[in-house]
């Protein structure tokens, strides 16, 4: 299947439909997680208001295909790509190396960290040239699963 999409900016009106492309691309990648983990997950995310933050402040990207529907969406702090999450129906068809690409030339993001558990991302993102130069034993919320921290 050849897709046609473009990278935009998020409007604020759209930020809700952040949240299930959030959570159906988790489900389909963090098979790691259980039900109580995206709960918790999902909660933080709406209490911190964390795409609303990097809406205002950082930088949020979506890809869009030609309808405008949105297929994804990566988010940057500084040089560093703090959340990417693509609609698992249309994966490998080039939208996260895209995203990645695009923030790289823009921001010139160096750095990752992904859930060692994420077997998927963790090969995305070395296929990108990121190589895994740490480790933690938790990811940024204190639970017990383990972040590579990933540069360029």
């Amino acid at each position: 299947m050849t897709l046609s999409f473009t990278i935009d900016n998020i409007h604020k009106s759209e930020l809700p439909l952040l949240l299930p492309l959030w959570e159906s691309s988790v489900r389909a990648s963090h098979h790691f997680l259980g039900e109580e983990d995206i709960a918790f997950f999902k909660k933080m995310i709406i209490e911190n208001e964390v795409f609303a933050h990097f809406h205002e402040k950082e930088h949020l990207y979506v890809a869009r295909n030609e309808m405008g529907k949105i297929l994804g969406f990566i988010g940057v702090s500084g040089t560093a790509l703090e959340m990417l999450f693509l609609d698992p129906t249309f994966l490998g068809l080039g939208i996260g190396t895209f995203l990645v690409n695009f923030v790289i030339q823009k921001h010139k993001v160096s750095k990752v960290e992904v859930n060692e558990q994420n077997v998927q991302g963790v090969l995305f993102y070395k296929k990108m040239g990121f190589k895994v130069v740490g480790r933690t034993e938790t990811d940024p919320s204190g639970k017990p699963f383990p972040h590579l921290i990933m540069e360029i």
